[in-house]
């Protein structure tokens, strides 16, 4: 999935959590994404129902968080990581992991930074600032 429709990525999603629930053996990008499933359990019930969530949307001014992004952008941060792209994300990843003990948290500190710059692509009509994602950070490391 190099640019799926919000449908498939939201299918995706109900597919990988179905699975599970069923037993049934996960492949490529199916591990990954259930791994963030099952430590966002806020989201457990929404997977469960994918007839009433598919086409619903999230509206920023609704204040409500996107499930679906929130996943999806996990599950880029873990690609980022794995071939640590761009240079020298993984080092302030293991850093920010032994600030916090822990995966998540670490990763929604490295979300913050990615959110932000996917929105300055969008506002700007930009090409990703590699440069600027990991000043932001080594700002949230206290090294800017």
């Amino acid at each position: 999935m190099f640019n799926p429709s919000r449908d498939q990525v939201r299918q995706f999603f109900f597919d990988v959590w179905a699975k599970y629930r069923a037993g049934q053996p996960l492949a490529g990008a199916e591990q990954p994404a259930l791994d963030a499933v099952l430590a966002h359990p806020e989201y457990h019930a929404l997977l469960d129902q994918p007839d009433r969530y598919k086409e619903r949307d999230y509206l920023p001014e609704s204040g409500e968080a996107n499930p679906f992004l929130h996943l999806s952008m996990h599950l880029a941060i873990a690609e980022q990581l794995s071939v640590d792209q761009p240079p020298g994300i993984r080092e302030r990843y293991q850093r920010l992991l032994k600030r916090y003990g822990n995966a998540m948290d670490a990763q929604h500190d490295v979300m913050d930074c990615l959110g932000e710059m996917i929105w300055q692509v969008q506002r700007h009509q930009t090409a990703f600032d590699s440069a600027a994602y990991l000043r932001c950070l080594d700002h949230k490391l206290g090294d800017a």
